[in-house]
Formats: structure tokens, sequence, C-alpha cells
């Protein structure tokens, strides 16, 4: 919010400096972001005049001028290149030692093309104060000689802008910002009334709300305007706060926003189709804005339509077909009450941001309604004539008054500052709350219509975690509880928000709780685990060719891109495998892979049939680096079923609660891959090698081993109560089991037997060897288990060794019908 001293003088009545509104503004709560006094950029310039302009002798594009600008520099010599100097013209001179703000330079004396120059005519643009010109500033004949040019041109009036918070809107006028600062004891507010005009003859168009956004609207039609340029008084209040002057009749209501708050809009009413203004919603209209945007309206959107279509898109932007003129004689002028949430959403999402959807979000003072087209009355038809109607006007004024209550000990035990009764008061009445009921203990105040952020009625949303009980009891009191606290803040910012002691909130917790999220723990717990394993991660794109798509599953309609980016990167991805099978292959090509390097995975979304999810994938490929007494040697599927366990370990999944079964995706090799699961249903990852067809399609030889999660599937580990570990003192023992299994045996089966023959005692069951052939039965195999036991108190004898492999070898005969190899 930008405001100028001199439009600020119009409601306050005050001497104080520039440095005192400032600090007073911080003070109070209205922080200063800028300030710019022309006084100080413009230092130097003086009001001048070309006594003589005759031609460089040694350049045909300049002109030696004989300038005189007042005491001290009653004739000096300036070369000149501009167009328009010449003699007997009033200009703006900068003497050297000036600084040339458009131009970024101080002026010097020096020599042009062999002749003295002691300083520069200049043009607006060159002060920074105007737009591109075809020579220098051409002033008035008569002007002074001398003078300073900031006051010759009546531009010392130096504006102040200061940063406006969401529920301030009253802040955002001139008056507004008059009203704390006379509060802070800055001046006195002066008072401002707007007569009622007299309307002659019913306004022929009326208004028609069919819309809830919309609770009450005025309006009335001025006949016989004359539009044109605004005089100068307000071409400057408008220009000082970034604002183009357009017209008398935009500039109208462009000046009364920014002084009381209040946006207005005036439409053409010639160009108006029959005799009504409906507010209602878009029916998915081309609508073209005053800025030239074009807008597509939906049914969200709150517009102003006559009988020919939208005109307006109510509170935000005008529309061009009504858009006033120079030719306009007759206006319709609009002041109306729009629901700030109804406007911040058609805002956003139609992108367009004006000064009036700014103030309408915040809340507009609904009391003003009424007053301000007045006072927009009388404006227009000061400055441009015209014969205004009676008004006319559809709805009602808001029940917008309320009333706030203060307990006097509150301003020490929630603000932390002692402050006295009766200077509590004093300043909320001179913010303009009226006093309902005094007690010595506390009082009650109406709230002013300007306020609508104080008692508002919207409370905060209460947590999810409170019983009932409670939350009814909080409830019942929350309304005034905040209406408390809004007053509390009003007497703190208006005696100086400088004096409130800094108190540092309490801790809940001595430890501070974690700055991520469990799933985001656990996404960078993996990243850790795949890169300690020899992995190296990727990122690849979540778009993929559906020829690729094609190898994995059927690709689904939705997921295929309308405009890719690229052929082929036309679908989403179904896994991320895709990726990490052709960055493996580009490796490979390039002579990677032969050192154990050729190790891939990727964390990242997937789509397709089973829905979005989060998948960790990995790969493998290429052969091991060569060592003294090893060979190299390619992947397997048992180096991805460990890089899979290894994940779902971390992940705090029990390795007892999962089982193998040989179903995986059809782009695993059908007798070296398998499916994790927990429980019969819930599926969690897949390992195995490539299936040979998938590997030739991305050109890939060799062995390529591959692993997914899906971490969506996942449970997260119940939270328990940590407790130290038990560690026993006493060395574990190992024995090793070879059991002769049919062919369609489980292996799953027997380990989680083994597991289940004494749970205490048998800590981990692996499995290190398959053998057939030989001297195995045709049909069967030779499964080699170690099985870790871990003694607590004792050691363990002979005898009880003994009965525990008998109960091993029971349990997994009477499981499987797997026998001990003898």
């Amino acid at each position: 919010m930008k405001f100028s001293l001199s439009w600020l003088r119009d409601h306050l009545d005050f001497t104080a400096s520039l440095d005192d509104i400032c600090t007073t503004l911080n003070r109070i709560g209205l922080e200063v972001e800028g300030v710019d006094d022309p006084t100080e950029r413009l230092a130097g310039f003086r009001t001048a005049k070309i006594l003589e302009a005759t031609r460089h002798p040694d350049a045909d594009r300049l002109q030696l001028c004989r300038v005189s600008a007042g005491k001290g520099f009653e004739e000096v010599q300036v070369v000149c290149g501009a167009p328009n100097a010449r003699t007997g013209l009033h200009v703006i001179f900068a003497p050297p030692g000036t600084y040339i703000p458009g131009s970024d330079m101080t002026i010097k004396p020096g020599k042009i093309r062999g002749q003295t120059s002691n300083g520069m005519l200049c043009s607006l643009r060159e002060l920074g104060i105007g737009e591109e010109s075809n020579g220098i500033a051409e002033l008035p004949d008569g002007a002074p000689l001398g003078e300073d040019y900031v006051r010759y041109a009546k531009l010392d009036d130096p504006v102040i802008e200061i940063a406006i918070t969401p529920n301030r809107g009253d802040a955002l006028s001139v008056r507004g910002i008059a009203r704390d600062l006379a509060a802070a004891g800055l001046g006195k507010l002066k008072p401002w009334l707007t007569e009622t005009v007299e309307g002659q003859g019913e306004s022929p168009i009326q208004w028609e709300l069919n819309h809830p956004a919309c609770s009450y609207a005025t309006g009335r039609l001025i006949r016989g305007v004359k539009n044109g340029p605004s005089p100068a008084w307000l071409k400057r209040r408008l220009e000082s706060v970034g604002l183009r002057s357009q017209s008398a009749l935009v500039d109208v209501t462009n000046y009364l926003m920014m002084d009381i708050g209040r946006p207005l809009h005036v439409f053409d009413a010639t160009r108006l189709t029959g005799n009504r203004l409906s507010l209602t919603s878009g029916t998915g209209e081309h609508f073209k804005a005053l800025d030239g945007q074009e807008l597509v309206l939906g049914a969200d959107d709150l517009v102003i339509a006559d009988d020919a279509g939208v005109q307006s898109l109510a509170g935000i932007i005008g529309g061009e077909a009504s858009a006033v003129t120079d030719e306009t004689v007759d206006v319709f002028v609009e002041s109306a009450l729009f629901d700030p949430v109804r406007i911040a959403l058609t805002g956003r999402r139609l992108g367009v941001q004006t000064d009036a959807r700014y103030r309408f979000e915040r809340g507009v003072d609904p009391a003003l309604v009424r007053s301000g087209l007045e006072a927009a009355t009388a404006l227009i038809v000061e400055l441009c004539g015209g014969t205004p109607s009676d008004v006319t006007e559809a709805g009602a004024e808001p029940a917008w008054q309320r009333t706030a209550s203060l307990r006097f000990e509150r301003l020490a035990t929630l603000g932390g500052l002692e402050i006295e009764a009766d200077k509590a008061v004093e300043i909320l009445e001179a913010l303009g709350f009226e006093v309902q009921e005094r007690a010595a203990d506390k009082a009650v105040f109406s709230v002013p219509s300007w306020r609508n952020d104080v008692a508002a009625g919207h409370g905060l949303a209460q947590a999810e975690t409170l019983d009932a009980a409670t939350a009814e009891r909080a409830a019942a009191h929350v309304d005034a509880m905040e209406a408390e606290a809004d007053l509390v803040e009003e007497v703190l910012r208006i005696r100086g928000l400088d004096e409130v002691p800094a108190v540092s909130l309490p801790r809940a917790h001595m430890v501070p709780a974690p700055a991520v999220t469990a799933q985001q723990a656990r996404a960078a717990l993996l990243r850790r685990l795949c890169a300690g394993r020899g992995l190296m991660e990727t990122v690849g794109f979540s778009f993929v060719s559906d020829q690729d798509v094609a190898l994995f599953e059927e690709g689904r309609e939705q997921d295929r891109l309308l405009n890719p980016i690229a052929t082929d990167l036309n679908q989403l991805r179904p896994t991320p495998v895709i990726n990490l099978l052709r960055a493996l292959g580009r490796n490979l090509a390039h002579g990677q892979g032969f050192a154990g390097d050729a190790s891939f995975f990727e964390l990242g979304p997937c789509f397709g049939q089973q829905g979005t999810r989060l998948v960790l994938a990995g790969v493998r490929g290429g052969v091991s680096a060569r060592a003294p007494g090893q060979s190299a040697a390619e992947p397997s599927w048992m180096d991805a079923k460990e890089d899979l366990m290894a994940a779902l370990t971390a992940l705090g999944v029990a390795e007892a609660s999962l089982s193998s079964t040989p179903d995986a995706p059809g782009y695993y090799h059908p007798g070296r891959s398998g499916v994790v699961r927990q429980g019969p249903k819930l599926v969690l990852g897949h390992f195995g090698e490539l299936h040979p067809r998938v590997a030739r399609h991305f050109g890939l030889s060799g062995t390529v081993a591959l692993f997914e999660v899906t971490l969506d599937k996942v449970p997260l580990p119940k939270v328990k109560r940590k407790v130290a570990p038990t560690l026993s003192a006493l060395q574990p023992v190992r024995r090793d089991f070879a059991f002769l299994a049919g062919e369609d045996v489980h292996i799953q089966d027997v380990l989680k037997a083994v597991r289940m023959a004494d749970r205490k005692l048998i800590t981990d069951v692996r499995l290190f060897d398959i053998f057939e052939g030989g001297s195995v039965p045709a049909g069967h195999r030779s499964l080699g288990v170690e099985v870790t036991l871990q003694p607590q108190k004792d050691s363990l004898t002979d005898a009880q060794l003994d009965a525990l492999m008998t109960a091993v070898e029971a349990a997994v005969q009477k499981a499987t019908g797997a026998t001990l190899r003898r």
C-alpha cells in the first residue's frame, strides 16, 4: 500500500516529520517497506531558459546552448543534441555534480567535439518521472529561473509504502492508515462525511441478485457526463502511488478505492443491453477483460451480466465491451459487496490480480457501500458534470454489528504488558471501538464496521485429538476468546510492538519432533541401504515408450499422454525397471559393467493397472571384477533376492513372516524368479532374473538380476517401547542339516518348519545349498540348511543338542514330508 504525505493530510491533521511517521508506522505494525522522497532523488535539478541556441561548428546534430539557470548559473554553455532545443525555451537544467537517475550517471564538466559543456538539459525520462520523449522537457513560458525543479513541479511529496498483513483490509486505504496514526498520537483524524446526492428520477437500470456471493448491490445512472483527462491534482495523486491516470471517470473510482478503501466500477450505460444487471454465475462464456485478457468463465465465477452477456468479473475487473471512453455520455456506477472467498477463488483460478480483488479478498467496509456510491457520484458530477438518477439497490447491508469484550488482566497475562485499564479503553476508542459496558475488571466494546477481522466468528479448527467433552466446552467460548485476543492485539500494537517483551515459546518436548515423515524417513533409509550394497541411484522420467510398457503390462488408455514431449515418452511407466534397463544398456554399451559397476536402483512413482504407487527397483548386470582365486561372474536371482530381503528387513519386516512363491510377473525368468508375500495375499515385491525376451528388446546380453518392492504395501512398523537388547554371554551354536525333499516341496516351507521347531533357541535359518542328481533320487533334491542356536543362560549339552536336532527333523517331516538325508 502506497500513499503520499499530501494525501495523508486530507485525513490527518499532523505536524510530525517524515521520519516520525515511518517510525510510528513500524511501531504499530504497519511495516514501512520503502520511502520515495523526490526532493532527495531529484536534488540539484533547476528550472532554466535557453538564451541562445546555435549550431555546433563541428557536429550537424549538436547545438551550443547559452543557458541561464539562476544564481550561480547566470550564463553557462551546454552542448545539447535534442532536436527541440531552441532559443527562448524553458528547460530543466542539471549542473555539474547532479546525479541523473534515468541514465544512472553523474554530470561532469567537459568538452564535446572541442566545445565546453557545463551541464545537461534533461528530458523527463532522464529524471525517471516520465515516458520516452523525442527531446528535452519543455516548461511553460514564464517559468521562474533557478528554482528547484522538484518544488516548481510540485513533486516534493514523499511517498511511503507499507506492508499489509492479510487481516488488515482497513489499512488498504489512506483513511485507514490515518486512523491508526491518530490513535497512536501522531495527529488528529479529520471527519469524513459525504452528503447524499439527490437523484432526479428512477434509474432505468435495476439490479438482480441471483447468487449468494453478493449480499448487497447499489448503483445509479448519471446522464450527460463529459469524460476526459483528470485535473492535475487527481493525476498527481494517482501517479504518486503508481496508478496510471486514464480518464476522469475511471480515475474517480481508483481514487476512492485508495482514499477510503471502497472499490467501484463504472459502466458505459449506452453499451449495456436491457434494463437490468444480474449478479450470477458464469456459464462457460468467453470474456474479454479491460486489460485485454481473454478469459473463459466457469460456474464458480461470479459475474455481472446484462441481456447481452457478461459485462464484468464481479469484484475483480470490468469488461472491454462496456468500458467508458472519451465518447461516453451516460454511465452506471456500481458499488456492491462480494464474498471474499469467492473473489479469491475466482481470481486464483483465472490468474487475474487487481487492486479491487486484493481489497475484497481481505475484507472491505460493509457500511461504505452506499456512502461510497454517494462520494463517487459527487466527484463525477463535479469533474464531468451530468445528472444522477435515484439509487437502485438489491439485497441489504449485512448485519455487521458485533461486540467484543476485554478483561483488562489479559493485557498482562496474554500480552505481557502492564497497561492501565483507562489507557486501554482510550486506545480502543481512538480506533473506533465504542464502549457498551464498563466494569472494574472488563469492558464490552462494539466493533466498527471497517474492522471485519475482529470478532468475526471464524474460530480456528480444533485438534482432532480432543475428546468430545473438551471440544464442546472449547467451542462454546472460542469466539469470545479470539475476539478478546484481537482487542489485546490492538491495544498492544498502538502502545508499541517494540515494547512487548520477547518470550520464547514453551517446548512441548525436550527432544524436537522429527522434521521428516515416516515415509520420507523410509525412503532415505532405503537409498542409503542400496548405495551401501553397491547400487548407484538414478532418477528417470515418469514417461516411457508405450512399446516398452507392452512388455510389462497392458497399457491403459488413461496413462497415454495426448501431447508428449517426445514420441518415446508417451506413456506413464508401470515400473522403474524400464528406466533402469535403459540405463543399464547404455552403460554396458560404453564398456561399463566389467568391474561390478553396472548396478542401479531408483525409488519413484509408478502408474498402471495397480494404480499410482511408490516402488523401489534395482537391476544388476555385467560381470563382477576379477580377483586372485576368484573368477568373474554374472549376477543371479539370489543376488536380487538378497537385495529385496535386505530392503524389507531395513523396513522392519520380520523375515519369518515372509514367504516366496514362483508366480512372478511375465517379464521375469519363469524358473529363476519369485514373489515375496506377507501372508497369502499381500505381495510386497518381486525378485529374479530378467526374461530373455525382454532382455533382447532392450539390447542386453547375459544375465540381468532385478528386484522390486512396492513401498505403499509395506506396513509401517508398530511403535514399540524401546528396551535394551538382551545380549547372551554364550557363543552361538551352528548345525547343518541336509533334507531330501521332493521337487514340489517349497523351500520356504522347509525353512519355516525349521524355525518353528524351537522358537526360543533357533535365531536364524539359512539355505546354503541345493543339490540335484548324483545319489539323490530322481524327482528329489537335497536342501542344505544352516541353523543358528543361541543359548541364553546355560551352555547346551550334547543331550539337548540331540533332542533339538530330532525335533527339527520331526517338524520338517511333518510339515513337508522331507526327510533327513543320511
